[in-house]
């Protein structure tokens, strides 16, 4: 099973310099929620960017073209096959990032756990792959509100592919 997670503007705009656009405390309860116990890949900057290096609870895969590299508390593999065929069978693969690994992952994805923020970033020069409709359904949303804690509404939108 793979599934992509992402958090995308009102233009698919998905980070700025190698950040998040927006902090939204239940956007990263609900990524917690969703990948604990699974196996997390992400590309080299995504790693990078994460404060406090592999994310705990998780197996943590690095997508990299260097093969030497090491990251600690992550395996690495230079591609996504590579990741597919290291995996078991039974392995749910939360694909987390960034623009690249998307756009290489989205013809094997059977699900996307997408945030749409009701918003669009000033500065953005990452995006996620835009969704054809025709190959993806809607299969639930939950919507929030802006709140003391949220900037701006959002809503959790589940899509499975048709």
């Amino acid at each position: 099973m793979i599934s992509i997670i992402a958090a995308v503007d009102q233009n698919m705009g998905i980070g700025f310099q190698n950040q998040l656009l927006y902090w939204l405390p239940n956007d990263l309860k609900h990524f917690k929620s969703l990948t604990t116990g699974h196996t997390i890949v992400m590309g080299r900057k995504t790693f990078e960017s994460l404060p406090k290096g592999a994310l705990p609870n998780r197996r943590n895969i690095v997508l990299t073209s260097d093969k030497t590299a090491q990251y600690p508390g992550a395996d690495t593999f230079s591609s996504l096959e590579e990741v597919i065929d290291n995996c078991q069978k039974d392995e749910h693969l939360f694909i987390i990032g960034g623009e690249s690994v998307y756009r290489q992952a989205i013809n094997l994805a059977n699900t996307l756990y997408l945030t749409e923020i009701d918003g669009k970033a000033g500065d953005v020069d990452a995006y996620f792959p835009s969704i054809d409709k025709k190959m993806w359904k809607e299969k639930s949303r939950e919507i929030h509100p802006i709140d003391e804690k949220h900037p701006c509404s959002y809503a959790f939108v589940e899509y499975v592919r048709k």
